[in-house]
């Protein structure tokens, strides 16, 4: 009886040991490559740099963030404008991906800042949670700096993981406003939503904590997010958005997924934005 006892033992023993190096193991893993399960950048020469062909004269910038890394950007400017859009772009690609979207944009009575985040593009470096902060704040005060934009009327625009920047942005420097699309409330959040079952959340060191920052931002607020997005769940989007003050909106873009919103909404997409840029820099 002791016997069979003690075996018992020594195999729950084995198991629990098992399990907990399982656990070390995968840990350690998740640390050593979670920055490639969050960033996937372009480097240049990818992408679609002819930016004549969607009939926009930008003007190619490069300043250097407070770690001493030189990023690019491109800057569109409207003869016509009531406020910069300072666009913080998804965690994928390149700024030479979002040049269609760039062009609609330019309807709007708007300057757009639209730069990459170390490691994408023509920037420099390799991209994390700090280092794509400062590289925002680099941003922001490189358009500060510029005689032609009036730091007064600047609004960060944040997609997807652009979001959590924007939101980080917004609280360390002035801003008119703050549109967020398609964004989430926590890195642990999305861990839990891409991997289901597997305890991702558990071991990553990645916060991209915006609901907890949200709160701190006292600028009028534009939410936007598809009702079909199957990579930042919609209910993320929605709980971000309970979190934060007054005044707020949320537009809801019926049957849009992740990257398609601004198909999906069409010209009442654009005249949301308008209608907020002109509110909030009035």
């Amino acid at each position: 009886m002791s016997s069979n006892l003690s075996k018992g033992a020594i195999e729950l023993v084995k198991i629990v040991f098992t399990l907990i190096l399982v656990l070390i193991i995968f840990s350690v893993f998740i640390r050593l490559f979670e920055n490639s399960f969050i960033y996937f950048p372009a480097k240049y020469p990818d992408g679609f740099w002819q930016t004549e062909t969607f009939g926009l004269k930008v003007e190619d910038c490069y300043f250097t963030t407070a770690d001493g890394v030189r990023l690019h950007g491109w800057l569109l400017t409207n003869e016509n404008a009531v406020a910069t859009l300072l666009w913080c772009h998804g965690n994928a690609g390149n700024i030479a991906g979002r040049l269609d979207n760039l062009a609609k944009l330019k309807a709007l009575p708007v300057n757009v800042f639209l730069f990459d985040y170390r490691g994408y593009g023509k920037s420099e470096g390799q991209p994390n949670e700090k280092g794509v902060y400062r590289d925002a704040v680099a941003a922001y005060d490189y358009l500060v700096s510029r005689p032609n934009i009036d730091p007064d009327t600047i609004i960060p625009f944040g997609r997807s993981l652009g979001g959590a920047v924007a939101v980080d942005l917004a609280t360390k420097r002035a801003c008119a406003g703050l549109i967020l699309e398609s964004t989430f409330t926590t890195a642990k959040d999305m861990a839990k939503s891409a991997f289901g079952p597997i305890p991702v959340h558990w071991f990553i060191k990645t916060e991209f904590n915006s609901i907890e920052k949200i709160g701190q931002i006292r600028v009028p607020l534009l939410v936007l997010h598809g009702t079909e997005d199957t990579t930042v769940p919609f209910k993320l989007g929605r709980q971000l958005f309970e979190a934060a003050n007054n005044p707020k909106e949320f537009y809801e873009i019926q049957g849009a997924d992740h990257n398609n919103t601004y198909f999906r909404g069409g010209k009442d997409y654009f005249h949301k934005f308008e209608k907020f840029i002109t509110r909030a820099v009035r």
